[in-house]
């Protein structure tokens, strides 16, 4: 199983995505994979600072455009006041939307 496999997975409805923030980056963007206690994470940068969700929906917007999606079917369901979050994609295919991932983080 190559890391990539655990950072992000199929799930019932879509894709779910194990994301580490960082907000207050001074280069937003998707930064590949880091390691965390519990496994690899796709680390996402963004501008804004994590007051009333604010960075959220900016890691929420970026994953969107990333992955082609709209960003309404981009959303945060665990993890809302942490830097370790777990980000569903729903709806579309998931091996498609792994397959545009993979091509965003190498």
């Amino acid at each position: 199983m190559s890391p990539r496999d655990c950072a992000w997975r199929a799930v019932e409805g879509g894709l779910e995505l194990r994301v580490k923030a960082q907000p207050r980056a001074r280069r937003p963007g998707l930064q590949g994979l880091v390691e965390s206690a519990d496994g690899p994470r796709i680390k996402a940068a963004v501008n804004e600072a994590p007051e009333d969700g604010r960075a959220n929906r900016a890691i929420c917007a970026l994953l969107a455009q990333a992955l082609e999606v709209p960003p309404s079917r981009v959303s945060v369901t665990s993890g809302a006041a942490s830097r370790e979050k777990t980000v569903l994609v729903a709806g579309g295919d998931a091996t498609v939307l792994s397959a545009r991932l993979a091509a965003k983080l190498s």
